[in-house]
């Protein structure tokens, strides 16, 4: 006789881009079964009729844990809630999957750390460029370009419609150069395999449509103990420009590796989600010189053309 491995029951809490796609990931998983879907509006209708329909819908995340009572929680809400959903579903001792940032304070962060640790639970934070094949030639290719790096990426997008209803309430509780930072800071670390010794930052506040205090344009610069250095610029809004908006560039004593995107560094896609993701092209330029100061390797180009999309990413 064999003993059947149960399915590991998961609360869908927050229904946007990322929330229906990890619960996509979960419904065409073996080893996953959605126990309910939570939002406070329409969308988890939206995302049930997409799945298929049947599953239970919330509109209170207390209520949900309790009917449910899930093995893990997914979190997608927006990031003034990460730190005490995230308590609230490890309390009722479920392990967690949460998008970025854990909480929006550091201090926030610690605690649902502390508290994983204390329920012996795993709480995981969505880094999905960690699991793109390119990303990771990307970050390969980077770490063979000696030391000290100079590391520019930027990310900027000219939303407008439905996104700029998401960047606007993503920035009640935080900025982009946070909200997209963290996973450009990551690539980052993971190049120079080095640890950050000083950030500083900048930034302006575009429009009164965001709360006072809070800024649409950011840069941040960061310092690494081995010498490395790299800035990150995010901006956010209907007047962002489209001139450069997507500069994935690695400089090292031994050449540069740069992401050359065309069709997703198009005019038109800077708020396109799935154009996010998106690499095509790799350019490798190497630095060696002969005796007349003439280069000795043409560049390179490493064309990626079975990326996968933003679904396949978050199905990993």
């Amino acid at each position: 006789m064999t003993l059947q491995k149960q399915s590991i029951k998961v609360l869908v809490v927050g229904c946007g881009n990322m929330g229906a796609s990890h619960a996509i990931a979960y419904q065409n998983t073996e080893g996953f079964e959605i126990c309910g879907i939570v939002s406070i509006g329409k969308s988890k209708e939206v995302l049930n009729e997409r799945l298929g329909g049947g599953y239970p819908l919330f509109s209170d995340y207390a209520e949900a844990l309790a009917t449910t009572k899930p093995d893990a929680v997914c979190i997608s809400t927006y990031p003034d809630t990460h730190e005490t959903f995230a308590v609230m579903a490890l309390d009722a001792d479920c392990h967690v999957f949460i998008e970025k940032p854990l909480a929006d304070t550091v201090e926030g962060a610690k605690r649902v750390a502390d508290l994983a640790t204390k329920k012996a639970k795993k709480v995981v934070v969505g880094y999905i460029l960690r699991h793109h094949p390119s990303w990771e030639k990307f970050v390969e290719i980077a770490q063979e370009m000696g030391k000290p790096l100079v590391m520019r990426m930027n990310l900027n997008q000219q939303s407008h419609g439905v996104m700029w209803n998401v960047h606007r309430n993503l920035m009640k509780s935080l900025s982009p150069i946070v909200d997209c930072g963290v996973h450009y800071i990551d690539v980052m670390c993971q190049m120079t395999r080095s640890k950050p010794i000083q950030v500083n930052a900048i930034g302006a506040r575009l429009t009164d449509d965001i709360p006072e205090g809070n800024y649409n344009y950011g840069q941040l610069q960061i310092r690494f103990e081995d010498g490395s250095v790299g800035w990150y610029e995010a901006g956010w809004g209907p007047m962002m420009s489209e001139t450069a908006f997507f500069i994935k560039d690695v400089i090292g004593p031994k050449g540069c590796v740069s992401i050359v995107a065309k069709e997703a560094s198009g005019t038109g896609k800077s708020d396109n989600v799935d154009s996010h993701t998106k690499t095509e092209s790799l350019r490798v330029h190497y630095s060696d010189i002969n005796s007349e100061n003439a280069f000795v390797k043409a560049d390179e180009w490493i064309y990626l053309t079975d990326e996968p999309d933003h679904q396949e990413l978050c199905n990993r």
